[in-house]
């Protein structure tokens, strides 16, 4: 089978800008969207705290405020001691950071991988535009 590989790349590229312009026209209709929502949030939580309330039934819907929780860390080093010291590595998300763990074989080569972990290699293409 004889492919034109001309025609593969400019189709390639005519697609792949297509989909960036939607990209594109997609993440600004969006931001408004959020923007609107976000608005309409701060209104709605401004009436649930003037009236003291968690909920508040409409003929649309129910309001809910909730509080929202996130943990971070300022300081990983004792952070780390602390995990440690308590065998609370369930405190950590589960997923290996791709670019340590590849430095790691690197300056382990040879050893292999460690107990527990696979690897999937997988051919991929990319293409460049031609600069003119």
């Amino acid at each position: 089978m004889k492919v034109d590989l001309e025609q593969l790349v400019d189709a390639y590229l005519k697609v792949r800008t297509e989909r960036e312009k939607i990209l594109r026209e997609y993440e600004v209709a969006d931001a408004a969207l959020k923007t609107d929502l976000a608005e309409l949030e701060k209104l709605m939580l401004e009436v649930c705290n003037d009236v003291n309330a968690n909920s508040i039934k409409t003929n649309h819907g129910t309001i809910m405020r909730r509080v929202n929780e996130r943990f971070f860390c300022s300081d990983w080093s004792n952070f780390h001691k602390f995990v440690k010291e308590h065998d609370a590595v369930e405190l950590l998300e589960k997923r290996i950071h791709q670019g340590n763990f590849k430095q790691f074989l690197e300056a382990h080569e040879g050893d292999g991988l460690p107990p527990g972990v696979n690897v999937m290699r997988e051919y991929g293409i990319s293409v460049r535009k031609n600069t003119k």
